[in-house]
């Protein structure tokens, strides 16, 4: 095996590597080296035949799931075995980079195209997904796809949803399958085995999104797991009135509740060891005239902790907090994600970290702090993770940047795991 894991690894070309990366992320460039490329557009799909086309050359096959999820599969000496998965997702933040999330189905492709010029065929089929709406950019919440095939949710939680244009979920979801007709459609769900039996395993690789690695000097991270994360909609409701006339006693001013509602949430969620994370990163007033009392303010909250006590005691917290701090004024609060910490699977862990060490590779282990699709693959089959650095820690973000060196180091790793976990 090991003999044959550094031939894996000695065919991965960093470079063919780093010209993909940089050919997708012409799909949607914008300004600083950005990409702005949502999910279910003409843009995705664009990604998405240009990875179909290099999937052919390297021998994959390549299908559609009815969440729009793209398989690419290998096959094994065995089709009835149970498959070994790895992948990511293609779309972007709206003022994203130019790896997060592509480089882990690139470097699936990779690993794949490795196997192939290298001429091994593993035991296990092996199978690349580019997860449906990860991000969440468009349509509200992200990992659409990981968990509507996983089982998590039913696709249909989102038909609903809408984008900035008000275009259902379902409708553009329905159009992008239309386009993608021509490709073969497999089954929404775990049914890669025998029998309808779950993956063998599951490894995402990724940037790290954050400075850890950077600063220890370390190419490869060995994640053991995802922090848990809650999502929020609160919106506050008062009354519009004249900002000459009206007294401010006799106002319901929704902005200035809605100040007094975050700085309550500040107070319950402030951690002396700064592990919790509290974000409110949107917010719209309505109506947005500088003359006027704001009848309406909506927010947006982000909880993330990867305590599973704490994030469930906090999160249930949240909306009794919002309402006693608000004086005059109404509050809906809707919870809109919800995704417990995840422990990944103490054998993939361990095949990651003899990956690294084969291939002579720095590596230590961290949480992720960001969540992921394997995120929800865990309670399916057993799943880990593999990341590499970007600098300064800058993710969603045209900043965004890791170097091709430390891309091609993970995509070794991962041609060594799959190889390891495929056998």
């Amino acid at each position: 095996m090991g003999e044959m894991a550094d031939k894996a690894a000695g065919a991965v070309s960093g470079a063919r590597q780093w010209r993909r990366l940089m050919r997708l992320a012409e799909l949607g460039a914008i300004p600083g080296d950005g990409v702005n490329r949502a999910c279910l557009t003409d843009l995705d799909r664009q990604a998405r035949r240009l990875l179909a086309g290099w999937a052919t050359e390297a021998g994959v096959s390549v299908s559609v799931d009815e969440a729009a999820n793209l398989w690419l599969r290998r096959p094994g000496q065995d089709e009835a075995a149970a498959p070994v998965l790895t992948g990511s997702h293609m779309d972007s933040q709206p003022n994203g980079g130019r790896f997060d999330g592509i480089y882990g189905v690139v470097a699936g492709l990779e690993a794949l195209a490795a196997l192939h010029d290298a001429g091994i065929v593993t035991h296990r089929p092996i199978e690349v997904v580019a997860w449906t709406n990860e991000e969440g950019g468009r349509f509200a919440p992200g990992c659409m796809g990981s968990m509507a095939w996983s089982g998590h949710s039913p696709l249909t939680t989102w038909s609903e949803v809408r984008d900035a244009e008000g275009i259902r979920f379902a409708d553009a979801l329905a159009e992008h399958l239309r386009a993608e007709a021509t490709l073969p459609r497999r089954p929404l769900g775990p049914i890669g085995g025998p029998m309808g039996s779950p993956p063998h395993a599951y490894v995402e690789a990724h940037i790290e999104q954050g400075p850890l690695l950077e600063a220890a000097g370390r190419p490869i991270g060995v994640v053991t797991g995802i922090q848990g994360s809650r999502w929020f909609s609160v919106t506050i409701t008062g009354d519009t009135a004249h900002a000459g006339t009206a007294p401010l006693a006799l106002r319901r001013d929704a902005v200035q509740d809605m100040l007094r509602a975050i700085t309550a949430l500040n107070a319950l969620t402030a951690d002396p060891d700064d592990v919790l994370r509290f974000t409110v990163g949107r917010v719209t007033v309505a109506p947005n005239t500088s003359n006027t009392v704001a009848g309406q303010a909506s927010f947006s909250i982000d909880l993330r902790h990867p305590d599973r006590a704490v994030l469930l005691a906090i999160g249930d917290a949240i909306a009794p907090t919002i309402r006693a701090a608000l004086r005059t004024c109404d509050a809906t609060v809707q919870e809109t994600f919800h995704a417990l910490p995840a422990v990944f699977d103490a054998r993939v862990v361990a095949a990651v970290e003899r990956a690294a060490a084969a291939d002579g590779q720095g590596h230590m282990r961290l949480a992720s702090g960001a969540f992921h699709d394997a995120q929800f693959l865990v309670p399916v089959c057993p799943t880990g993770m593999i990341f590499v650095p970007c600098r300064h820690g800058i993710s969603h973000n045209p900043a965004e940047y890791a170097t091709p060196e430390h891309l091609e180091a993970g995509t070794r790793v991962l041609a060594r795991t799959l190889l390891d976990l495929a056998a």
